[in-house]
This record gives C-alpha cells, sequence and structure tokens, in this order.
C-alpha cells in the first residue's frame, strides 16, 4: 500500500514511491484535512491507500490513527478490432466478433447494423460478454454497415464492418 503520513503540528508528507511526484495535499494541515490528490492518475495507481495520522496530544495506548481507502482507477475501452468469422453466403451462419484489448472494468459490448436500416441485436444471438453476434440462415437482406460497442464506466469505443451477403 501506499502510506500517507501526517502530524497535526508539521507538514504532511508521502513516502517515498512512483507516485510522490504527482500526489499533493488538497489543503494546509492547519485545516486538519488531509486529503490528497493525484496527478495524471493510471491504472497502475490502483490499490489501497493508507493514511496515518499522529497527534502530539494523543492519549490512546497505540497513539495513531489510520485511515485506508482503496482506490480503483477506470480506464475506458481501448478501440476494439471487428472481425468477421465465416463464409458469408446464402444460408451460411456467421459470427462476428468485437474484442477490446483494454478496458477496466471490462467492457460488455453490443452490435447493431446501421444500415440500410437500423437493427439492433439481443441474446441469444448476441453474446455481450464476449463481443460475439450469430447470424444464422444468412439472406442478401442482412447485407450491410454493422457496428460494435465496446463500453464500460469509463467510457466506449467502436468498430464497424461490412457485412457482404
Amino acid at each position: 500500500p501506499v502510506q500517507i503520513l501526517a502530524y497535526m503540528d508539521s507538514t504532511p508528507t508521502v513516502q517515498e514511491t512512483e507516485l510522490k511526484s504527482r500526489v499533493g495535499f488538497l489543503y494546509p494541515i492547519l485545516t486538519h484535512n488531509i486529503s490528497v490528490f493525484i496527478n495524471a492518475t493510471q491504472e497502475r495507481d490502483s490499490g489501497q491507500y493508507v493514511c496515518t495520522v499522529n497527534v502530539a496530544d494523543d492519549k490512546s495506548s497505540t497513539g495513531r490513527n489510520v485511515g485506508v481507502i482503496n482506490l480503483t482507477v477506470l480506464v475506458p475501452p481501448a478501440v476494439p478490432a471487428c472481425q468477421l468469422h465465416g463464409n458469408p453466403t446464402v444460408g451460411n451462419n456467421v459470427t462476428l466478433s468485437c474484442s477490446s484489448k483494454k478496458g477496466k472494468p471490462l467492457p460488455t459490448y453490443q452490435w447493431l447494423r446501421t444500415s440500410p436500416s437500423l437493427e439492433v441485436f439481443f441474446p441469444p444471438k448476441l453474446d455481450q460478454f464476449r463481443g460475439t453476434l450469430k447470424l444464422t440462415n444468412l439472406s442478401l437482406e442482412m447485407s450491410g454497415l454493422y457496428v460494435c460497442k465496446a463500453e464500460n464506466q469509463a467510457g466506449f469505443e467502436e468498430c464497424s464492418i461490412i457485412l457482404e451477403v
């Protein structure tokens, strides 16, 4: 864990870590609020943070007050890759796949056909966790532009593929 130390009669400090140059305190110590900020937040900043406050006139047996917080840094999905698996001829089955290499939490996927007319897909054709769309018994009318949206709480990205039956 990253440890933040604050002494009520001196300046708060952050232990030596790679974060030290990006962490600062929001308020002067006299406010008794030792909230911190992290600049240029990165996924690897996720983890447990410990704040230890030492009060000079504290009569408790330990003489220390500790606060712990777990931080999860969210990461938007990377631009996904769209692929076609199978032979797109009339009567055949194909699978469209969509996969994003980044995202925290893991993204969910939604497929839709945007042209020639809008069509939204749902399970069982769509697997929103794997990013696959199964199209069965292909017909000429199923041709068009298919768009996949990878999304999580931090954002979304899209890719598309043209299906020509």
